[in-house]
C-alpha cells in the first residue's frame, strides 16, 4: 500500500493524504450515527462494555483452569507414585508422551513437570488451590513456590496479588521487601478516631516501615529532597503505598486565617474515600509534629472536604520513631493520625554504589579510550 490513496475524477487522477482520508471517514461515521434511531450510540458503547469484560472473564477464566489442570496433573502422579512407587524416569516417559500428543502445550515439560509436582505438594487441600491460587497466573504461583517456603505466608501474597492485581514482578518486589511483616504495623489512633470497619481497612492500609529502596539517597537528606525524590519515582512510592491511591498534589496549599500552610504530600484514597495527608521528616518522632498534623486535618476537612468524603487521615513518614513517645502523642488526638518510619537502600548496599564523582570519572575514561584520533 502507497502513502496516498488514489482516487479518478474526470480524466485527472486526484490523491488525498491518509490523514485527511481519516478525517473524511470519521465524517461518514459521524453522518451514519446521526441518522441511526435514539439510543443507537448507547447501546453500542455498552455492548463494546460487555464483550471487553467477558474477554477478561474468559481469560480469567482459561488461567483458573490451567492452574487447576496443572494441580490435577501431579496430585494424580503423586498418588501413583506413592502407590506403585514409580520413578524419575517414569514421570520423565510421561511427560514426552504427553508432550507429543498435545504439542501445543508449552507447560508440558520435565522443567514445568517439576514445579507441578512442588505446587500439588504444597497445596494437598483443591479447596486452597481453588479459592486463591487458581486466581493468579502459574508465573505468579511459580514465583511464590520459589521464594516462600511457608504456606500461610505463600497464600497471603496470593490473596494481596488478587486483591491488589499485583504483576509478577510486583509481587516479586512485595516478597523481597517483606511486606507480610509490614502491612498494618504502622502506629495509629485510628480505633479511636474511627468508626468500624473503616478503622480496621485503614490500619490494614498503613505499614511499617516503608521501603524506598528504589530511591539512590543516603541517611542525610532534607525533607524536600526525599519529597522530590519520591515524586520523581511517583509510580513506585505508589506501588509501596497501595492499591487505592490516588496522587492529589505536593505542597497542598492551604489558607488559614490569612496564612498560608504546605502539606507534603496529599492522596485520596478510592476504598476508604478520604483524604491522606502525609508529612515527611528525616529525623526521629517529635510529639510536635502530632500537633501539625492535626491542624492540618481539622483544616483539610474544613476547607476541602466534600460532605460526601470520610475525615481525613494523616501520615507522619520518620526516619526514626520512639513507640512509647508515638503512643502519648496521639492518645488526646482527635484526628485520625498515623505513624510509621521508612528505610533507604541498606547502609552496606548504599556503600558498595559508586558516587557521583566516580561516575563522572568513570564515563570521561570511557568516552578518552573510545574517541577516534583526529
Amino acid at each position: 500500500m502507497g502513502k496516498n490513496r488514489t482516487a479518478r475524477t474526470g480524466s485527472k487522477i486526484a490523491t488525498r493524504p491518509k490523514a485527511q482520508l481519516a478525517k473524511d471517514d470519521g465524517h461518514v461515521v459521524q453522518a451514519a450515527l446521526a441518522q441511526l434511531p435514539a439510543g443507537y450510540a448507547e447501546l453500542l458503547g455498552d455492548l463494546k462494555r460487555r464483550i471487553r469484560a467477558a474477554q477478561i472473564r474468559a481469560v480469567t477464566r482459561v488461567n483458573r483452569e490451567l492452574v487447576l489442570l496443572y494441580w490435577e496433573i501431579r496430585h494424580g502422579i503423586l498418588e501413583q507414585q506413592v502407590r506403585s512407587g514409580w520413578g524419575a524416569k517414569v514421570i520423565d516417559q510421561l511427560a514426552g508422551d504427553l508432550r507429543r500428543e498435545f504439542p501445543e502445550m508449552k507447560g508440558i515439560s520435565p522443567r514445568n513437570f517439576k514445579y507441578m509436582r512442588a505446587f500439588a505438594a504444597a497445596y494437598p487441600d483443591p479447596t486452597m488451590v481453588q479459592e486463591s491460587l487458581a486466581q493468579i497466573t502459574w508465573y505468579h504461583n511459580i514465583a511464590l513456590l520459589e521464594k516462600i517456603k511457608d504456606s500461610e505466608t505463600r497464600l497471603w501474597y496470593a490473596r494481596q496479588t488478587v486483591l491488589h492485581g499485583w504483576s509478577r514482578s510486583i509481587l516479586v518486589a512485595q516478597i523481597e521487601t517483606a511486606a507480610h511483616q509490614r502491612q498494618g504495623k504502622a502506629l495509629t489512633n485510628f480505633d479511636r478516631t474511627l468508626p468500624q470497619p473503616q478503622s480496621d481497612l485503614a490500619r490494614q492500609l498503613l505499614k511499617d516501615p516503608y521501603t524506598f529502596e528504589f530511591l539512590a539517597l543516603s541517611d542525610a537528606i532534607h525533607e524536600r529532597e526525599l519529597e522530590r525524590s519520591l515524586l520523581d519515582h511517583l509510580k513506585q512510592f505508589l506501588i509501596e503505598l497501595g492499591t487505592g491511591f490516588a496522587f492529589v498534589g505536593n505542597q497542598y496549599h492551604l489558607e488559614v486565617g490569612g496564612d498560608d500552610f504546605y502539606i507534603d504530600l496529599l492522596f485520596y484514597h478510592l476504598k476508604l474515600r478520604c483524604f491522606v495527608a502525609i508529612d515527611l521528616k528525616t529525623e526521629a518522632f517529635q510529639p510536635e509534629f502530632a500537633g501539625k498534623m492535626n491542624f492540618y486535618l481539622a483544616a483539610l476537612d474544613d476547607i476541602v472536604k466534600h460532605a460526601s468524603d470520610r475525615p481525613s487521615i494523616g501520615l507522619i513518614l520518620c526516619k526514626e520513631r520512639n513507640q512509647i513517645v508515638v503512643e502519648y502523642a496521639l492518645r488526646d488526638s482527635s484526628r485520625p493520625l498515623g505513624v510509621a518510619t521508612y528505610q533507604l537502600l541498606p547502609p552496606a548496599l548504599q556503600a558498595s554504589l559508586p558516587s557521583p564523582a566516580q561516575l563522572t570519572a568513570e564515563l570521561d575514561r570511557l568516552t578518552t579510550k573510545d574517541a577516534v584520533p583526529s
